[in-house]
C-alpha cells in the first residue's frame, strides 16, 4: 500500500494517509475543524478532527465520552474489540487512546446500508491546548464487495486498515502548534 505525505488544516499538521484517497472537501463542504479523506477505490474514509478538551477523570474516560457522542442515537449494534493506549511517534509525551470496533447499521429499506462498519478510533489529548484530537478509519462492508473472513478472522479490508492505522501513528505530525491557539 502506498502512502502521500498529506498536509491538513493548512499544512499546520502532517500525515502519511493512503495514496488512493482524496480530500472529501474537494466535492462537498466539510466543517472547519474537519479533515475528511476518502477511499477513491471504495467505501473506506479517514477523518481528523479538532475537538474541544473533555476534562474527566481520566483519559480512558475521555475517550469513552468522544466515543460515545459519534455512536449514542444511531440506533446501531456496537462492538468494542479492543481499547489499548498508543504513542504517535511524531508528537511523544502526549497520551493516544485507541479504540477498535464494529459498528452493525440497523438495516433500511431505501439506502444502500453496509453489514458493518470496523472502526479504528484514535484520542489525542493535548491538554495545554484545551484540544482533543480525533482521528477515525471507518472501513464499511457492503454485501457482495468484500472476501468474507476465513474461520472467524480479519477480512482484507480489516487488514489493509491495521496498516493504515500503523502508518498514521508513525507519521502524524503537528507542524504548527499555534492551530489550537484561539
Amino acid at each position: 500500500m502506498a502512502f502521500t505525505n498529506t498536509p491538513l488544516f493548512g499544512g499546520a499538521i502532517t500525515v502519511d494517509l493512503p495514496s488512493n484517497f482524496g480530500d472529501a472537501s474537494q466535492i462537498r463542504q466539510i466543517p472547519d475543524h474537519q479533515e475528511v479523506y476518502l477511499d477513491n477505490d471504495g467505501y473506506s474514509s479517514i477523518v481528523v478532527e479538532i475537538l474541544e478538551y473533555v476534562r474527566k477523570p481520566s483519559d480512558g474516560e475521555a475517550l469513552q465520552h468522544h466515543f460515545a457522542d459519534l455512536v449514542d442515537g444511531t440506533g446501531d449494534h456496537t462492538n468494542i474489540l479492543v481499547q489499548s493506549d498508543e504513542a504517535m511517534a511524531k508528537v511523544p509525551g502526549k497520551p493516544v487512546l485507541a479504540l477498535t470496533f464494529i459498528q452493525t447499521p440497523q438495516p433500511e429499506p431505501r439506502r444502500k446500508i453496509p453489514e458493518f462498519v470496523y472502526v479504528h478510533l484514535f484520542l489525542l489529548r493535548l491538554k495545554e491546548k484545551a484540544t482533543d484530537m480525533m482521528v477515525s478509519i471507518n472501513v464499511p462492508h457492503y454485501a457482495g464487495e468484500y472476501e468474507k473472513a476465513q474461520n472467524g478472522g480479519e477480512t482484507k479490508l480489516m487488514k489493509d486498515s491495521a496498516t493504515v492505522r500503523s502508518q498514521i501513528l508513525q507519521s502524524f505530525e503537528i507542524k504548527d502548534w499555534g492551530l489550537f491557539d484561539g
